[in-house]
């Protein structure tokens, strides 16, 4: 087996600077790896080009100055561009290299680049993560992984710059899958926390104290804690954005599908997240269904 990456051999790449991936970044950079970032918009990428990373034009330029890439941006489409594109990091990594695509997509897709990566000595990895921007400016995420041991055990001390739980959940989509299950699970706790909120307010009560009495019961969960509070201050911000979330609901719901798995409470909460998008709160943070539910309600809850 190769021995592990270290910050004295192992150069990185970086592709995909936005809410996650900056922070993300850092810590890799943090921890003393030479790193070359591309970012579409090189702006959001200053940050750590004044920490010492080094700039890319394209993922393919990125490729030819890294050991290991790292790419997490939009959407599946997205993730093909820069993988797989004729600028993509797969046409510039050397053989042995290893592309961790570590974006919420396609299980199909992660599948997809394994195997053209496999074809030219490249090794690949599918690595979603968890646990939102706060997970990400902590270095706490969860990161799921598809993919095959070797490159795993290879890549996993700089998984462990960025997060606290890191599995190995089986071969090449793996990761994906677990993700899809985990926002399942997601889609459920912010129904139910905005639900929660909403009739606290219509009732009259102080909504910072339901979230301390209610979150220190049998109802407390990470959605309760984390984003009730910036729904009491009116904290609408990504965290995670609508549109990103609407894409992984489509995705869950597309897979279910072919599985011939009926989701009627995923389905359902997309809805409503599409009746959020429709309202004008696509680029803001998935707790503004709060804001929906407030219209459907018959307007701004007092």
């Amino acid at each position: 087996m190769t021995a592990a990456v270290t910050p004295e051999k192992t150069r990185v790449g970086w592709i995909g600077t936005g809410i996650m991936g900056l922070s993300m970044c850092g810590h890799v950079l943090d921890a003393g790896y030479p790193t070359t970032v591309f970012n579409r918009t090189r702006s959001r990428a200053q940050s750590l080009l004044d920490k010492g990373a080094r700039w890319a034009d394209s993922p393919l330029e990125v490729a030819r100055e890294s050991d290991v890439v790292f790419a997490i941006v939009g959407l599946p489409e997205d993730v093909r561009e820069v993988a797989l594109g004729d600028r993509g990091a797969i046409n510039g990594l050397g053989k042995g290299g290893v592309f961790v695509d570590m974006t919420t997509s396609e299980p199909s897709l992660a599948v997809e680049i394994h195997r053209e990566g496999g074809e030219k000595g490249i090794r690949v990895l599918d690595a979603p993560v968890s646990g939102g921007d706060v997970g990400a400016r902590a270095g706490t995420l969860s990161i799921m992984v598809g993919g095959d041991p070797e490159p795993f055990e290879f890549v996993l001390p700089l998984f462990q710059t960025m997060g606290k739980s890191i599995r190995l959940m089986g071969k090449a989509g793996s990761g994906q899958h677990t993700k899809a299950s985990n926002q399942i699970m997601v889609a459920g706790a912010m129904i139910g926390m905005v639900e929660c909120l909403l009739y606290a307010v219509k009732a009259g009560l102080n909504i910072n104290e339901v979230i301390e009495v209610v979150g220190s019961g049998a109802a407390a969960n990470w959605a309760l804690s984390n984003y009730g509070p910036r729904i009491a201050k009116g904290d609408m911000n990504p965290g995670f954005v609508i549109e990103h979330f609407l894409k992984d609901m489509g995705i869950v719901l597309k897979e279910a599908e072919q599985m011939n798995l009926p989701l009627p409470g995923l389905a359902l909460c997309r809805q409503l997240y599409l009746g959020a998008r429709a309202l004008g709160y696509g680029s803001m943070g998935t707790q503004s269904l709060f804001r929906a539910l407030e219209v459907l309600a018959g307007g701004k809850a007092s």
